[in-house]
Protein backbone atom coordinates (compact mmCIF):
# COMPACT_ATOMS: atom_id res chain seq x y z
CA UNK A 1 0.00 0.00 0.00
CA UNK A 2 1.54 3.54 -1.00
CA UNK A 3 1.18 6.39 0.85
CA UNK A 4 -0.26 8.23 -2.54
CA UNK A 5 -2.75 5.36 -2.11
CA UNK A 6 -3.58 5.48 1.25
CA UNK A 7 -3.81 9.34 0.91
CA UNK A 8 -6.31 9.61 -2.12
CA UNK A 9 -8.46 7.40 -0.62
CA UNK A 10 -8.74 9.15 2.85
CA UNK A 11 -9.08 12.76 0.73
CA UNK A 12 -12.28 11.16 -0.26
CA UNK A 13 -14.16 10.23 2.31
CA UNK A 14 -15.68 12.32 4.76
CA UNK A 15 -13.66 13.06 7.99
CA UNK A 16 -16.01 10.52 9.78
CA UNK A 17 -14.86 7.41 7.62
CA UNK A 18 -11.44 8.06 7.45
CA UNK A 19 -10.55 5.05 10.20
CA UNK A 20 -12.32 2.91 8.24
CA UNK A 21 -11.35 3.62 4.88
CA UNK A 22 -7.81 2.76 6.23
CA UNK A 23 -8.88 -0.82 7.28
CA UNK A 24 -10.45 -1.53 4.49
CA UNK A 25 -7.34 -0.99 2.69
CA UNK A 26 -5.44 -3.26 4.97
CA UNK A 27 -7.98 -5.81 4.75
CA UNK A 28 -7.80 -6.26 1.17
CA UNK A 29 -4.23 -5.56 0.88
CA UNK A 30 -3.21 -8.16 4.08
CA UNK A 31 -6.21 -10.39 3.61
CA UNK A 32 -7.00 -9.32 7.06
CA UNK A 33 -10.23 -9.29 9.08
CA UNK A 34 -11.84 -7.10 12.12
CA UNK A 35 -9.70 -4.41 11.51
CA UNK A 36 -10.13 -1.56 13.93
CA UNK A 37 -8.16 1.38 15.73
CA UNK A 38 -8.39 1.49 19.29
CA UNK A 39 -8.42 5.35 20.47
CA UNK A 40 -6.97 6.32 23.84
CA UNK A 41 -8.73 8.11 26.41
CA UNK A 42 -7.65 10.90 28.20
CA UNK A 43 -4.51 9.48 30.77
CA UNK A 44 -3.90 6.24 28.00
CA UNK A 45 -5.46 3.79 30.74
CA UNK A 46 -8.33 2.94 28.28
CA UNK A 47 -9.23 2.17 24.79
CA UNK A 48 -12.23 2.47 22.57
CA UNK A 49 -12.43 0.91 19.62
CA UNK A 50 -14.00 3.28 16.99
CA UNK A 51 -15.91 2.34 14.24
CA UNK A 52 -14.04 0.29 11.25
CA UNK A 53 -14.80 -3.30 9.68
CA UNK A 54 -16.24 -5.20 12.80
CA UNK A 55 -18.80 -8.20 11.60
CA UNK A 56 -20.78 -7.78 15.55
CA UNK A 57 -19.70 -4.18 15.73
CA UNK A 58 -22.77 -4.17 18.49
CA UNK A 59 -20.74 -6.55 20.72
CA UNK A 60 -17.84 -4.81 20.36
CA UNK A 61 -18.16 -1.55 22.71
CA UNK A 62 -16.66 -2.49 25.35
CA UNK A 63 -13.62 -0.67 26.89
CA UNK A 64 -9.84 -2.11 26.74
CA UNK A 65 -8.39 -0.99 29.66
CA UNK A 66 -4.88 -1.50 29.06
CA UNK A 67 -2.66 -2.35 32.13
CA UNK A 68 -0.09 -5.19 32.57
CA UNK A 69 -1.84 -7.00 29.27
CA UNK A 70 -0.71 -6.50 25.45
CA UNK A 71 -1.97 -3.61 24.50
CA UNK A 72 0.14 -1.68 27.79
CA UNK A 73 2.89 -3.39 26.09
CA UNK A 74 2.30 -2.48 22.89
CA UNK A 75 1.62 1.33 23.88
CA UNK A 76 4.79 1.60 26.24
CA UNK A 77 7.25 -0.05 23.83
CA UNK A 78 6.05 1.32 20.61
CA UNK A 79 6.28 -2.05 18.80
CA UNK A 80 4.25 -4.43 16.63
CA UNK A 81 2.89 -7.32 18.80
CA UNK A 82 1.73 -10.36 16.98
CA UNK A 83 -0.14 -12.93 19.22
CA UNK A 84 -2.73 -15.96 18.48
CA UNK A 85 -5.95 -14.98 18.30
CA UNK A 86 -7.74 -15.14 21.58
CA UNK A 87 -10.49 -17.49 21.85
CA UNK A 88 -11.93 -16.30 24.33
CA UNK A 89 -13.18 -13.56 22.51
CA UNK A 90 -14.50 -15.83 19.73
CA UNK A 91 -11.95 -16.45 17.77
CA UNK A 92 -10.76 -20.54 16.39
CA UNK A 93 -7.79 -19.13 15.04
CA UNK A 94 -5.42 -17.23 13.31
CA UNK A 95 -3.18 -14.50 14.69
CA UNK A 96 -4.18 -11.08 16.18
CA UNK A 97 -1.61 -7.69 15.31
CA UNK A 98 -1.33 -4.79 17.22
CA UNK A 99 0.49 -2.09 15.83
CA UNK A 100 1.35 1.79 17.84
CA UNK A 101 -0.15 4.59 16.60
CA UNK A 102 1.76 7.50 17.17
CA UNK A 103 2.83 10.80 16.00
CA UNK A 104 5.41 12.47 17.71
CA UNK A 105 5.97 10.63 20.68
CA UNK A 106 1.86 10.49 21.31
CA UNK A 107 0.78 7.68 21.50
CA UNK A 108 -2.80 8.14 20.52
CA UNK A 109 -4.25 4.43 19.97
CA UNK A 110 -4.02 1.43 18.56
CA UNK A 111 -4.28 -0.25 15.63
CA UNK A 112 -5.94 -4.22 15.82
CA UNK A 113 -6.48 -6.98 12.65
CA UNK A 114 -6.85 -10.61 12.70
CA UNK A 115 -4.55 -12.27 9.99
CA UNK A 116 -5.26 -15.89 8.92
CA UNK A 117 -1.16 -16.73 8.99
CA UNK A 118 1.39 -14.70 10.67
CA UNK A 119 2.37 -11.04 8.66
CA UNK A 120 5.69 -11.86 6.73
CA UNK A 121 8.48 -8.81 7.51
CA UNK A 122 7.33 -7.05 4.54
CA UNK A 123 3.62 -7.29 5.81
CA UNK A 124 4.54 -6.13 9.15
CA UNK A 125 6.73 -3.72 7.96
CA UNK A 126 3.51 -2.67 5.94
CA UNK A 127 0.92 -2.68 8.48
CA UNK A 128 3.74 -0.16 10.79
CA UNK A 129 3.33 1.91 8.32
CA UNK A 130 -0.40 1.74 7.90
CA UNK A 131 -0.49 2.63 11.47
CA UNK A 132 2.07 5.70 11.30
CA UNK A 133 0.31 7.04 8.67
CA UNK A 134 -3.30 6.62 10.08
CA UNK A 135 -1.72 8.56 13.10
CA UNK A 136 -1.73 11.69 10.78
CA UNK A 137 -5.26 10.62 9.65
CA UNK A 138 -7.02 11.45 12.91
CA UNK A 139 -5.08 14.07 13.89
CA UNK A 140 -5.55 16.03 10.29
CA UNK A 141 -9.28 14.67 10.48
CA UNK A 142 -10.09 15.02 14.22
CA UNK A 143 -10.01 18.92 13.31
CA UNK A 144 -13.09 18.27 11.38
CA UNK A 145 -15.37 16.04 13.41
CA UNK A 146 -16.14 15.12 17.09
CA UNK A 147 -16.17 11.48 16.34
CA UNK A 148 -12.75 10.81 17.41
CA UNK A 149 -13.44 13.04 20.87
CA UNK A 150 -16.32 11.22 21.26
CA UNK A 151 -14.70 7.61 20.68
CA UNK A 152 -11.86 8.33 24.42
CA UNK A 153 -14.63 9.07 25.94
CA UNK A 154 -16.16 6.99 28.70
CA UNK A 155 -18.82 9.73 29.98
CA UNK A 156 -20.26 12.92 29.01
CA UNK A 157 -17.59 15.78 31.08
CA UNK A 158 -19.83 18.56 33.24
CA UNK A 159 -19.02 21.67 31.88
CA UNK A 160 -16.13 22.80 33.71
CA UNK A 161 -14.46 19.15 33.03
CA UNK A 162 -15.36 20.21 28.88
CA UNK A 163 -13.84 23.74 29.60
CA UNK A 164 -10.55 22.15 31.47
CA UNK A 165 -9.96 19.73 28.55
CA UNK A 166 -10.04 22.13 25.75
CA UNK A 167 -7.46 24.17 27.54
CA UNK A 168 -5.02 21.62 27.43
CA UNK A 169 -2.64 20.98 24.71
CA UNK A 170 -3.94 18.98 21.52
CA UNK A 171 -0.94 16.46 21.82
CA UNK A 172 -0.30 15.35 25.40
CA UNK A 173 3.30 14.31 24.40
CA UNK A 174 5.42 15.40 21.41
CA UNK A 175 9.28 14.63 20.82
CA UNK A 176 11.59 17.03 19.05
CA UNK A 177 15.74 16.32 18.51
CA UNK A 178 16.35 18.22 21.62
CA UNK A 179 13.63 17.58 24.05
CA UNK A 180 11.00 15.47 24.87
CA UNK A 181 7.92 16.54 26.86
CA UNK A 182 4.52 14.48 28.04
CA UNK A 183 2.15 15.65 30.72
CA UNK A 184 -0.96 14.41 32.32
CA UNK A 185 -3.89 15.87 34.11
CA UNK A 186 -5.81 13.66 37.22
CA UNK A 187 -9.43 15.53 37.62
CA UNK A 188 -11.07 16.01 41.03
CA UNK A 189 -14.37 15.02 41.49
CA UNK A 190 -15.02 18.58 41.42
CA UNK A 191 -13.11 20.05 38.70
CA UNK A 192 -9.90 22.34 40.53
CA UNK A 193 -8.39 24.30 36.77
CA UNK A 194 -5.81 22.62 36.85
CA UNK A 195 -3.78 23.26 32.86
CA UNK A 196 -0.64 22.96 31.17
CA UNK A 197 0.55 24.23 28.08
CA UNK A 198 3.76 23.98 25.73
CA UNK A 199 4.60 25.21 22.21
CA UNK A 200 7.62 24.87 19.86
CA UNK A 201 8.99 27.28 17.17
CA UNK A 202 12.43 27.72 15.58
CA UNK A 203 14.54 28.51 18.42
CA UNK A 204 12.71 28.14 21.39
CA UNK A 205 10.57 25.27 23.68
CA UNK A 206 7.58 26.81 25.73
CA UNK A 207 6.08 25.07 28.73
CA UNK A 208 3.43 26.17 31.23
CA UNK A 209 1.99 24.65 34.07
CA UNK A 210 -1.41 26.49 36.16
CA UNK A 211 -3.84 25.84 38.93
CA UNK A 212 -6.84 28.11 39.36
CA UNK A 213 -7.76 28.35 42.81
CA UNK A 214 -11.54 27.04 43.21
CA UNK A 215 -13.54 24.61 41.94
CA UNK A 216 -15.91 23.88 38.77
CA UNK A 217 -17.16 26.37 36.58
CA UNK A 218 -15.71 29.66 38.13
CA UNK A 219 -12.15 27.66 38.24
CA UNK A 220 -12.55 26.63 35.12
CA UNK A 221 -13.08 30.21 34.00
CA UNK A 222 -10.00 31.58 35.59
CA UNK A 223 -7.63 28.93 34.06
CA UNK A 224 -9.24 30.29 30.40
CA UNK A 225 -8.19 33.84 31.60
CA UNK A 226 -4.30 32.65 32.61
CA UNK A 227 -3.85 30.27 29.64
CA UNK A 228 -5.47 32.63 27.16
CA UNK A 229 -2.98 35.78 28.03
CA UNK A 230 -0.02 33.59 28.59
CA UNK A 231 -0.63 31.90 24.57
CA UNK A 232 -1.94 35.13 23.44
CA UNK A 233 1.66 37.20 24.90
CA UNK A 234 3.50 34.30 23.56
CA UNK A 235 2.35 33.76 20.34
CA UNK A 236 3.68 37.45 19.98
CA UNK A 237 6.65 37.00 21.22
CA UNK A 238 6.82 38.11 24.37
CA UNK A 239 9.21 37.76 26.71
CA UNK A 240 8.80 35.47 30.23
CA UNK A 241 8.03 38.12 31.92
CA UNK A 242 6.17 39.97 29.63
CA UNK A 243 3.58 36.49 29.56
CA UNK A 244 3.62 36.39 32.94
CA UNK A 245 2.78 39.90 33.58
CA UNK A 246 -0.40 39.40 31.38
CA UNK A 247 -1.51 36.53 33.14
CA UNK A 248 -1.28 37.98 36.32
CA UNK A 249 -3.30 41.37 34.37
CA UNK A 250 -5.85 39.25 33.41
CA UNK A 251 -6.55 37.49 36.20
CA UNK A 252 -6.39 40.35 38.48
CA UNK A 253 -8.61 42.44 36.18
CA UNK A 254 -11.14 39.76 35.10
CA UNK A 255 -10.92 36.48 37.54
CA UNK A 256 -13.38 38.16 40.74
CA UNK A 257 -10.89 38.71 42.95
CA UNK A 258 -9.57 34.69 42.38
CA UNK A 259 -5.87 34.13 41.76
CA UNK A 260 -3.69 31.55 40.07
CA UNK A 261 -0.64 29.80 40.27
CA UNK A 262 2.07 28.40 37.62
CA UNK A 263 5.12 27.92 36.38
CA UNK A 264 6.38 29.17 33.18
CA UNK A 265 9.27 27.66 31.50
CA UNK A 266 11.63 28.75 28.36
CA UNK A 267 14.77 26.41 26.95
CA UNK A 268 16.77 28.06 24.22
CA UNK A 269 16.96 24.80 22.09
CA UNK A 270 20.59 26.10 20.67
CA UNK A 271 22.32 27.43 24.33
CA UNK A 272 20.72 25.03 26.61
CA UNK A 273 19.48 28.13 28.94
CA UNK A 274 16.15 27.34 31.08
CA UNK A 275 14.54 30.38 32.12
CA UNK A 276 11.47 30.04 34.57
CA UNK A 277 9.25 32.28 36.23
CA UNK A 278 7.65 30.70 39.55
CA UNK A 279 4.08 32.03 40.70
CA UNK A 280 3.29 30.91 43.99
CA UNK A 281 3.54 27.22 42.45
CA UNK A 282 5.31 23.93 44.16
CA UNK A 283 8.83 23.63 43.08
CA UNK A 284 10.13 21.88 40.19
CA UNK A 285 11.81 18.12 40.48
CA UNK A 286 14.96 17.83 38.84
CA UNK A 287 16.59 13.96 37.83
CA UNK A 288 19.81 13.55 37.60
CA UNK A 289 22.31 10.91 36.88
CA UNK A 290 19.34 8.71 39.19
CA UNK A 291 19.30 11.26 41.99
CA UNK A 292 15.97 13.13 42.34
CA UNK A 293 15.99 17.04 44.00
CA UNK A 294 13.67 19.69 44.20
CA UNK A 295 14.58 22.84 42.23
CA UNK A 296 14.67 25.15 44.70
CA UNK A 297 13.98 28.76 43.42
CA UNK A 298 12.28 32.28 44.20
CA UNK A 299 8.83 32.32 44.41
CA UNK A 300 6.37 35.16 43.30
CA UNK A 301 2.72 35.67 44.17
CA UNK A 302 0.12 33.81 42.56
CA UNK A 303 -1.24 35.30 39.22
CA UNK A 304 -4.46 37.63 40.26
CA UNK A 305 -2.94 38.85 43.68
CA UNK A 306 -3.18 42.66 44.13
CA UNK A 307 0.42 43.74 44.29
CA UNK A 308 2.74 45.81 42.34
CA UNK A 309 5.86 43.87 42.12
CA UNK A 310 7.47 42.64 39.05
CA UNK A 311 8.10 38.45 38.46
CA UNK A 312 11.60 37.62 38.41
CA UNK A 313 13.09 35.33 35.69
CA UNK A 314 14.95 32.85 37.02
CA UNK A 315 18.09 30.85 35.51
CA UNK A 316 17.55 27.05 35.89
CA UNK A 317 20.55 24.59 35.95
CA UNK A 318 19.61 21.63 33.21
CA UNK A 319 21.86 20.02 31.75
CA UNK A 320 21.61 17.12 28.75
CA UNK A 321 20.10 14.04 30.12
CA UNK A 322 18.04 15.65 32.69
CA UNK A 323 14.60 15.37 33.45
CA UNK A 324 12.73 18.21 34.58
CA UNK A 325 9.32 17.33 36.30
CA UNK A 326 6.72 20.28 36.91
CA UNK A 327 3.81 19.88 38.98
CA UNK A 328 0.38 20.72 40.67
CA UNK A 329 -0.02 20.45 44.43
CA UNK A 330 -2.70 17.90 43.49
CA UNK A 331 0.45 15.80 43.66
CA UNK A 332 1.54 16.52 47.24
CA UNK A 333 -1.71 17.02 48.63
CA UNK A 334 -2.72 15.81 52.63
CA UNK A 335 -4.04 12.58 50.70
CA UNK A 336 -1.59 11.69 48.51
CA UNK A 337 1.26 10.90 50.95
CA UNK A 338 1.27 7.25 50.21
CA UNK A 339 2.34 8.51 46.99
CA UNK A 340 6.33 8.63 46.79
CA UNK A 341 7.05 11.19 43.66
CA UNK A 342 10.88 11.24 43.82
CA UNK A 343 11.00 7.51 44.32
CA UNK A 344 8.90 7.06 41.39
CA UNK A 345 10.83 9.21 39.58
CA UNK A 346 13.93 7.36 40.24
CA UNK A 347 12.26 4.16 39.78
CA UNK A 348 10.67 5.20 35.83
CA UNK A 349 14.35 6.66 34.78
CA UNK A 350 14.44 4.73 32.33
CA UNK A 351 10.59 5.28 31.06
CA UNK A 352 9.63 7.42 27.82
CA UNK A 353 7.88 10.83 29.54
CA UNK A 354 4.83 9.54 28.45
CA UNK A 355 5.07 6.45 30.09
CA UNK A 356 6.42 8.27 33.45
CA UNK A 357 2.88 10.67 33.04
CA UNK A 358 0.67 7.33 32.73
CA UNK A 359 2.68 5.61 36.22
CA UNK A 360 3.00 8.39 38.39
CA UNK A 361 -1.34 9.07 37.60
CA UNK A 362 -1.71 5.38 38.32
CA UNK A 363 0.40 5.06 41.27
CA UNK A 364 -1.96 8.06 43.01
CA UNK A 365 -4.99 6.89 41.56
CA UNK A 366 -3.55 3.82 43.61
CA UNK A 367 -2.36 5.67 47.18
CA UNK A 368 -5.48 8.22 47.24
CA UNK A 369 -7.86 5.30 46.32
CA UNK A 370 -9.10 7.24 43.61
CA UNK A 371 -10.67 10.09 45.91
CA UNK A 372 -8.41 12.85 44.81
CA UNK A 373 -8.34 16.40 47.39
CA UNK A 374 -7.65 18.17 44.36
CA UNK A 375 -6.77 18.09 40.37
CA UNK A 376 -3.49 16.84 40.00
CA UNK A 377 -1.05 17.46 37.06
CA UNK A 378 2.13 16.19 35.87
CA UNK A 379 4.61 17.45 33.17
CA UNK A 380 7.69 15.71 32.63
CA UNK A 381 10.46 16.86 30.31
CA UNK A 382 13.61 15.19 29.27
CA UNK A 383 16.36 17.67 27.87
CA UNK A 384 18.45 15.94 24.90
CA UNK A 385 20.64 19.03 24.30
CA UNK A 386 21.45 21.72 21.43
CA UNK A 387 21.57 19.92 18.59
CA UNK A 388 20.34 16.21 19.46
CA UNK A 389 18.60 14.69 17.52
CA UNK A 390 17.82 11.66 19.54
CA UNK A 391 14.34 10.82 21.23
CA UNK A 392 13.64 9.75 24.47
CA UNK A 393 14.44 6.07 24.79
CA UNK A 394 11.76 3.24 24.46
CA UNK A 395 10.50 1.40 27.94
CA UNK A 396 11.32 -2.19 28.07
CA UNK A 397 8.70 -4.03 26.32
CA UNK A 398 9.08 -6.64 29.22
CA UNK A 399 8.88 -4.29 32.26
CA UNK A 400 5.07 -4.78 32.62
CA UNK A 401 3.94 -3.30 36.33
Amino acid sequence: MSVEKLMAAVEQAPPVESVAVVARLLADQLDARDVCFLITELGGETLWRLPALWPNRANRHDPVHASDNVYDAVLRAQKLHITAAPRDEGYRGGHRVLAPVTIRGDAIGVLELITGAPPSPLEQHQIEQAAHALAYVVTANRRFTDLYEWGRRSTTPTLAAEIQQNLLPDALTFEAGEVTVAGGLEPAGDIAGDTFDYSLDENTVHVSITDAMGHNEPAALLASLAVGALRQTRRAGDTLAEQAHAAHRAVLEHGFDGSVTGQLLRIDLHSGQALLVNAGHPWPLRLRDGDVTEVELDVDLPFGTPWHGQYRVQEVDLRPGDRLVLLTDGMIERNTTRFDMPAVMARDAHLHPREVVRYMTRELRKATEGHLLDDATVLCLDWHGPGSSRRSSDADANDVR
